[in-house]
């Protein structure tokens, strides 16, 4: 194989036409799929079965995939075509025997295996799809953000699949027409967890299944006993050690507006201003957590509020309904935004910024449709195929690591604040300045063998 990529064959090729598959035999790979880019999958049970479709529906070939259970694996095999890939239950065997072939990789493993092989992805030049909340820890987050800046050939995308519909998009275009004024806050709020959180570590342990390769599904974290139903296959969001809670779990969905609208940078502050109980093995139960945001490119200072668990009676963490609901007799929904600025508020229903709209009622017929500002997304994972295929630039896969990786860092600072019990300062770098020492909590060191294969940042 040419040290020529396939990556840079398309590219030529979409340059000069199809002269050069005579100019260059010596570059053309595989049995009838050159016109196709080859594909890789860290993960193919759970959501990265939406992954596996999409990646499929859209004609690319799957040559290697990785996952640690093996009674996930017809998430590719069962795929007419996609027969003849090679699975491994080690995502570093599919980078070590296929790297040089493959284009695309998509990465849907639990939160805190995600770093290793998007890094090692993005460093070796293959576009790279990770699920959200892209890292496990703030300081994997800024990595990823330098890593888009230091390969400008490689496409990627965060999966917040509503960063591709038009509900943000819409916001925006009421706040750049003025229809609340500056924005001074952001009140979001979410129904998880819906998984335990607030208790310690299990104790005892279980056999291990057949099929399981319980190392591996452990990675770059350190090793614990298997118990049957309580990590693998979705509990595992509760564990500080595996998952990012609700945090992790909603807000890169519920909170993707802020980052959009605003393009904020790294919070000044962040703060738990109430927890249910300390962090322990798992997250608290519930949660309020405060971040604040300096003035930038002529926007002003801002601050967030993010709601999560119950309290001790049962009922939600959420922000008070605000007048111009309870006037029309309405409450706020089960999740959502409340948006306040100093000439009026906007009301988001949901997890995916669908359905912005200004309240009260009588305020929105005033206003009545802003003005169209951004183009509109033909789809998530379209966006980043035709940015992969060069039939579009990078940027047009819009939640790419240049974006969502200073969103990921700062929601995971809502995690790193409540772990240290207490508020946070940082400096525009994204560095913890009022006590330093706390930085070391914004990374973990990964068990030996199980970081990034190749990192160039």
């Amino acid at each position: 194989m040419s040290n020529f990529s396939r990556r840079q064959f398309l590219k030529g090729t979409a340059a000069v036409g199809a002269a050069c598959t005579i100019g260059f035999p010596s570059l053309l790979r595989g049995q009838g799929l050159n016109e196709k880019l080859q594909v890789g999958f860290i993960a193919t049970g759970g959501q990265a079965g939406s992954h596996t479709g999409q990646s499929h529906n859209a004609g690319l070939q799957c040559i290697a995939f990785a996952d640690v259970d093996k009674t996930k694996w017809d998430g590719v095999l069962g795929k007419k075509g996609w027969e003849k890939a090679t699975g491994y239950q080690d995502w570093r065997k599919v980078f070590e025997n296929h790297g040089k072939d493959l284009d695309v990789v998509f990465v849907a493993t639990p939160d805190h295996s995600h770093f290793a092989p998007t890094m090692t992805a993005v460093s070796m030049g293959i576009h790279c799809y990770t699920e959200k909340p892209l890292t496990w820890s703030v300081r994997e987050a800024q990595l990823l953000a330098k890593a888009y800046a230091k390969n400008p050939k490689v496409v990627t995308q965060m999966g917040n699949q509503g960063h591709g519909g038009n509900g943000w998009r819409l916001a925006y275009e009421y706040v750049k027409g003025g229809a609340i004024g500056d924005i001074v806050e952001f009140h979001t709020w979410t129904n998880r967890p819906i998984w335990p959180q607030g208790g310690d570590r299990p104790e005892g342990t279980d056999p291990i299944p057949d099929t399981l390769d319980w190392d591996a599904w452990i990675g770059p974290a350190q090793p614990r006993p298997f118990k049957k139903d309580t990590y693998h296959t979705f509990k595992w969001r509760g564990f500080v050690d595996f998952g990012s809670g609700a945090l992790g779990d909603m807000a890169c969905h519920t909170t993707d507006g802020i980052y959009a609208i605003m393009k904020p940078g790294y919070a000044a502050t962040a703060e738990p201003i109430i927890m249910t109980g300390p962090v322990k093995d798992q997250w608290p139960a519930g949660m309020v957590v405060k971040n604040t945001y300096r003035a930038k490119d002529g926007l002003p200072a801002f601050t967030t509020f993010w709601y999560e668990g119950k309290k001790a009676d049962g009922t939600p963490f959420k922000p008070e309904t605000p007048e111009e609901l309870k006037s029309e007799n309405r409450q706020l929904p089960e999740t959502g935004n409340l948006i306040i600025g100093t000439k009026g508020k906007m009301l988001v229903i949901g997890d995916y910024w669908e359905t912005p709209m200004l309240i009260p009622e009588a305020k929105r017929k005033e206003f009545g449709k802003p003005k169209q500002l951004l183009e509109r997304s033909p789809g998530h994972h379209q966006e980043f195929f035709m940015a992969c295929k060069g039939e579009k630039p990078r940027e047009f896969s819009q939640s790419n690591f240049g974006y969502s990786g200073f969103m990921a860092a700062n929601i995971q600072l809502g995690n790193l604040c409540a772990r240290a019990g207490k508020k946070l300062e940082l400096n525009e770098a994204g560095e913890i300045t009022n006590d330093p020492k706390i930085n070391e909590l914004a990374w973990r060191e990964p068990r030996k063998g199980w970081g990034p294969l190749e990192m160039k940042v």
